[in-house]
């Protein structure tokens, strides 16, 4: 709690009792002056509450900066991991079914100069 939210609190009961003393005394201008002290004082205890929420977002930044880097790191190391074990077992799959690999590579080769060329009318 901040110096605005306690002074906006205190305003606001400042005025709420001014109004009441203006209702029992039949006061227009207490009235309204409590009025407006309550606004007021709403309006800076507002205040205060957004600054307090401000500066616990400012010093929560760093933690969640970190938590969020760590987060990144082992999500990364985690996919370099997958992409190490994919690239392993397709190689030990070319290696144990050469021809079949040659053959596919063979029509791939084909089929792309089948688009490139194609035939000419």
């Amino acid at each position: 709690m901040n110096k605005d939210e306690l002074q906006g609190g205190a305003r606001y009961v400042g005025g709420k009792v001014e109004k009441s003393i203006g209702d029992a005394v039949d006061s227009r201008d207490w009235k309204v002056d409590g009025i407006v002290d309550q606004v007021a004082g709403a309006a800076q205890h507002g205040y205060g509450r957004a600054r307090s929420v401000v500066n616990d977002a400012i010093d929560t930044a760093p933690y969640l900066a970190e938590d969020a880097r760590e987060r990144l790191t082992a999500a990364g190391e985690k996919v370099v991991d997958a992409a190490r074990k994919g690239g392993t077992a397709a190689v030990r799959t070319v290696e144990d079914t050469p021809l079949l690999w040659a053959a596919a590579a063979a029509l791939v080769g084909y089929g792309l100069a089948w688009l490139v060329h194609g035939r000419r009318d």
